[in-house]
């Protein structure tokens, strides 16, 4: 009975976006955040090559509720802020016992994976759920990192599959009229409604955006009541996004690659209990826990780059970075500074879907707009608010060396062909090996591939997994890009 598989809730938690590395060849007017294009010069000759006009809108900031880090970080891994599950003895029996305990957890959770927590459901009966740790956590040599994405999730397989032989189980064991299947009932429903609408066509994308999608059409936008049709039909499209790095957030106005998440961050991640709740009272109870949460993540910094570092070329490279990057992606070391900017997609280029989605009127944009802006979420003394503007945002880059693959929905496996788009493989594949990375073009070392293989491999060519766009880094000569990686591998 693997029910590992159902690690889809907390897709949910790691809309957290940021368009990986998108350094810019060229300096945004940050006086003119509208990127109004000037007059030109009439004293320039007609063939002088121009700057490219860079489109920016500036996020504006938010106060936001930040708790204590440590009590934070306990919910995290071990709170009750999902309320329905498998129940605790079938999910050990179908699991066995995982005696790893990777985040060094206490009672129940000891023995089961850092990936899922063990709660009690509001009738008292024990489950397990995944949590947070499912997208917010990932391997990098072989050694778990909390608040590095998940880069290496499968959600190419429809777990509603899975769900029904859990549910077979479950019904076996205890009945249908069981305090264990009133406790599971939610979750099965949650799996059933995104399982087949959430499927992926690689490994290691995350269809975080469309389990949103899904699950808000569910529920009602005032009372969060759970319904088993629809209230609004979807589209076809399931947009892939990669799961960003959690040490950013604290230097972000929006969450979201989009830029959709603005004011009360804490609002977004009681996101990551809409596939389990079975009562608004639940929803208010965790919102009073977030801002703990939300201190814990802005606790988190970005890792070191574990080896040599050459002095030399990565002063030259601050210097490349300074004349190409600096004003969208932000300044680094003693004097640092982000920008917040939401480039638009004209001047980025890079695949519009995502975008798209949310910044043309559709049934289910407007649905989806209005249930997060007009519902639970969005009234009270603090909102969470979706605003859609088109675009995305140009990220921090702490820590970027760790954060492969790259782009807002992972199509580059390497900071060199961020930097070089004329050498991006429309096909590639990696091993998904934690240890199997590239120090010197800085992320996933790949194969390029003819064609499609298997799930295992990127096809560009699909709708949403573009890898075309930020070509800034064309301009620079091979010595400058060298320079410039090494620079980046001290941020």
């Amino acid at each position: 009975m693997n029910i590992n598989s159902s690690v889809y809730v907390t897709a949910l938690a790691c809309l957290v976006l940021f368009c990986s590395c998108s350094s810019d060849g060229s300096d945004p007017d940050l006086e003119n955040p509208v990127g109004e294009t000037p007059s030109p010069d009439p004293g320039t000759e007609p063939d002088t090559p121009q700057e490219p006009i860079i489109e920016v809108n500036a996020i504006p900031a938010s106060e936001q509720r930040v708790g204590n880090a440590t009590v934070g970080y306990e919910y995290l891994v071990s709170g009750e802020y999902m309320s329905s599950g498998v129940p605790y003895d079938v999910f050990v029996a179908g699991n066995g016992e995982n005696n790893q305990n990777l985040l060094n957890r206490n009672g129940d959770n000891a023995i089961i994976p850092h990936d899922y927590t063990a709660a009690s459901a509001s009738n008292g009966v024990r489950i397990v759920s995944p949590n947070c740790m499912s997208c917010h956590s990932g391997f990098l040599d072989d050694e778990l990192m909390v608040g590095l994405g998940n880069h290496s999730g499968d959600f190419t397989i429809n777990r509603a599959n899975e769900i029904e032989l859990v549910s077979t189980g479950v019904s076996l064991l205890y009945g249908q009229n069981s305090d264990e299947w009133e406790a599971f009932d939610q979750f099965r429903k949650g799996i059933l409604a995104i399982g087949p609408t959430t499927t992926t066509q690689v490994v290691g994308a995350n269809p975080a955006d469309r389990i949103t999608q899904v699950l808000a059409s569910h529920r009602d936008k005032n009372t969060l009541e759970w319904s088993d049709s629809p209230y609004v039909a979807l589209d076809e499209d399931i947009i892939p996004t990669d799961v960003p790095a959690w040490w950013l957030l604290k230097k972000k106005n929006a969450m979201f690659y989009h830029g959709l998440g603005r004011k009360d961050f804490c609002k977004s991640f009681i996101g990551s209990s809409l596939l389990t709740l079975t009562e608004k009272e639940k929803a208010e109870e965790v919102n009073e826990k977030m801002p703990d949460v939300l201190a814990y993540i802005y606790s988190i910094e970005a890792p070191s780059y574990p080896n040599d570092i050459d002095a030399n070329l990565a002063n030259v490279g601050s210097l490349v970075f300074e004349e190409h990057c600096v004003k969208c992606h932000g300044s680094y070391g003693e004097n640092e500074s982000y920008p917040n900017l939401l480039v638009s997609l004209k001047t980025i280029g890079t695949d519009p879907a995502l975008s798209n989605r949310y910044s043309g009127p559709s049934q289910i944009n407007d649905y989806f707009l209005d249930w997060f802006n007009n519902g639970w979420f969005g009234t009270d003394e603090n909102p969470l608010e979706f605003k859609a503007e088109g675009g995305y945002v140009a990220p921090p880059l702490d820590g970027v060396w760790a954060t492969a693959p790259y782009f807002h929905n992972g199509s580059v496996p390497t900071l060199e062909l961020v930097l070089n788009s004329t050498e991006r493989p429309i096909y590639w594949s990696r091993t998904f090996d934690s240890s199997d990375y590239n120090t010197n073009e800085l992320g996933w070392n790949y194969v390029v591939e003819t064609s499609k293989k298997d799930k295992y491999t990127y096809d560009t060519t699909l709708k949403g997994y573009g890898n075309g766009g930020h070509t800034f880094g064309d301009i620079l000569t091979t010595e400058e890009r060298t320079a410039l990686l090494e620079y980046l591998k001290t941020l």
